[in-house]
């Protein structure tokens, strides 16, 4: 008697990437099906029903989930996702990815169904999952927690309706170059007491990049069980800009104006904070951030490094 079939769930994001998302699954499922797979497919119309259908799809005991969508995709499903033991594939359909970059996953849409396959020949690694808490929310994340300058920039870019695209970011950028103020950080790592850091930005970093490949936190590793915590002195506009090479370069870590520390548990406090995980806005408040280790098995090529 022959053995089953694997079973893959593959929940997908239509719109991720643009829609991209709807095309990568295409070849997904194509690729999973042609290598013996029973695929079921689930389909979120919204990050409700998202969340809804992935909690459904774990339920069911899949041989592996394939989530085809973004970084922020996967990030909105971790509350459901987070301690159980079904293993996932993520098949990278968003803007950013680096999440799927950090742990080596093939990126880009020619790569949708290689990406697909790690369902069934992926090696197993356990991922760290972060938590971030504010005054008035919480949730898990993947990447980074930015606060301060970086994290007002991304708040700006959110409220403007104008311009579209890149232009709308970069019109962000300048009007809070123009507002550009030290924030009196008092930040606390692990059972230390808290003490001042004044700066520009924080960065809480699983993983090594946020904003499409900036490595904020360069040493950070996802599966360490460890946070990285990037923190930038008070700068000038012009220092500042001065900086921004260095970071897309990795190269900060060098600089004195930057400190950077490792920790299991971070807490930031400044007037007016706002955080953002993952790129997505969290809460405003006072900020705590913790880390589960090895709290997701993803797939990753046997290869995979990091």
């Amino acid at each position: 008697m022959a053995d089953a079939a694997p079973r893959i769930a593959v929940l997908v994001n239509p719109t991720s990437g643009r829609g991209r998302g709807r095309d990568a699954a295409d070849a997904a499922i194509a690729r999973l099906r042609e290598l013996g797979a029973e695929v079921v497919a689930y389909v979120g119309a919204s990050v409700e029903q998202s969340r809804e259908l992935v909690a459904e799809a774990v339920a069911a005991q899949p041989t592996a989930l394939v989530i085809i969508g973004g970084d922020g995709t996967l990030s909105t499903l971790l509350d459901a996702l987070v301690g159980t033991e079904v293993p996932i594939a993520l098949v990278p359909a968003g803007t950013g990815n680096d999440f799927a970059r950090a742990i080596g996953l093939p990126v880009g849409s020619v790569h949708a169904a290689d990406a697909a396959a790690l369902a069934l020949r992926g090696r197993p690694r356990r991922i760290d999952v972060g938590r971030v808490e504010t005054a008035d929310a919480a949730r898990h994340f993947l990447t980074v927690v930015a606060l301060g300058f970086d994290a007002r920039v991304s708040d700006r870019t959110n409220r403007l309706r104008w311009p579209r695209g890149r232009a709308r970011y970069y019109l962000a950028l300048l009007a809070e170059l123009a507002q550009l103020r030290p924030v009196p950080f008092r930040i606390a790592v692990d059972e230390a007491a808290a003490r001042p850091l004044p700066g520009t930005l924080v960065a809480i970093g699983n993983t090594d990049s946020y904003g499409g490949g900036m490595p904020i936190c360069p040493k950070a590793l996802p599966d360490d069980g460890q946070l990285d915590v990037t923190h930038v002195g008070p700068l000038s506009r012009t220092r500042l800009l001065r900086l921004f090479p260095l970071l897309l370069a990795g190269r900060h870590l060098e600089r004195p104006e930057v400190i950077s520390m490792r920790a299991s548990r971070v807490r930031v406090e400044a007037p007016g904070l706002i955080a953002y995980a993952d790129g997505e806005r969290v809460g405003t408040g006072a900020v705590t951030v913790t880390l589960r280790a090895g709290a997701l098995t993803m797939l990753v090529p046997a290869r995979s490094v990091r």
